[in-house]
């Protein structure tokens, strides 16, 4: 886990200009897991590039990734990735989705936006979403890193796509991580290489706000049973404040395991 010095610096800096880079935070091991899984899926039939401008005509992405395998478990609960989106928005947040996204030669830049910004509240606004981009490969200007514009988080509106605006791009060597604050403005930079920009966007959102990919219906019950247990709670299987998401006064982890004891706010 990083230290509480080196954890403070990151969300200083996230606080600051509404992004950090976590170099090289992920092992060498994990990364080529993951590359290997992403490679294996990528040939099942119905993945394919993109059909839009927002999700890139030569670009790949796979949603629900923890319904496809036990290397992605590892990703939302790493120990040097989770504490800094934790302390960004609590301890009760949850993973809002988890997809891959391979950016091919020549794609061109995808438009700015907010990654919160279909959430009716004006801006700005407390941390509702704190996303991070893991470089499975690595990121530079020429193959597409993420474009930023930092401080933008503190705006009081989304970007307009049509405006251009300077950005910089998030260069950095596969195994890092961008951890982001979901009101900052932001998209997927010209891939003017021919070799392919892999990522992964490990999103987490607040524990009260509702998820961009329903977890609980897209991960099957049998699949999120053997799932370590701060991973259950982390895709929904748990309660914030000891209250939002119960089930007849319950926490939901009991739907996965019946002796599961979790104090609800009337037992506090």
């Amino acid at each position: 886990m990083p230290s509480p010095e080196a954890l403070e610096n990151h969300l200083s800096r996230i606080r600051e200009q509404g992004y950090t880079i976590l170099e090289k935070a992920v092992e060498p091991d994990l990364i080529d897991a993951i590359a290997s899984e992403l490679e294996r899926l990528e040939k099942t039939p119905g993945i394919g590039t993109g059909k839009n401008l927002f999700e890139g005509f030569k670009t790949v992405r796979v949603y629900n990734l923890l319904a496809h395998g036990k290397t992605f478990e590892q990703i939302p609960v790493h120990p040097e990735v989770l504490p800094v989106a934790e302390g960004v928005l609590d301890r009760g947040l949850l993973v809002s989705s988890l997809s891959s996204i391979a950016i091919g030669g020549d794609e061109t830049p995808q438009p700015l936006h907010a990654d919160d910004q279909l959430i009716p509240l004006p801006k700005p606004h407390a941390p509702l979403v704190c996303n991070t981009i893991w470089a499975i490969t690595d990121f530079t200007e020429a193959n597409g890193a993420t474009r930023l514009v930092p401080g933008s988080h503190r705006a009081d509106c989304s970007p307009n796509p049509l405006e251009p605006h300077e950005t910089i791009a998030a260069e950095m060597p596969a195994g890092s991580v961008l951890v982001y604050h979901g009101s900052l403005w932001h998209g997927g930079g010209a891939n003017r290489t021919s070799e392919r920009r892999i990522g992964i966007a490990m999103n987490f959102c607040a524990g009260w706000v509702r998820q961009q990919e329903n977890q609980q219906l897209g991960i099957p019950t049998e699949i999120a049973r053997g799932f370590e247990p701060r991973l259950r709670e982390l895709v929904g299987y748990g309660v914030y404040h000891h209250l939002i998401g119960h089930i007849d006064k319950r926490s939901p982890v009991t739907l996965l395991d019946e002796t599961a004891q979790v104090p609800m706010v009337w037992d506090l």
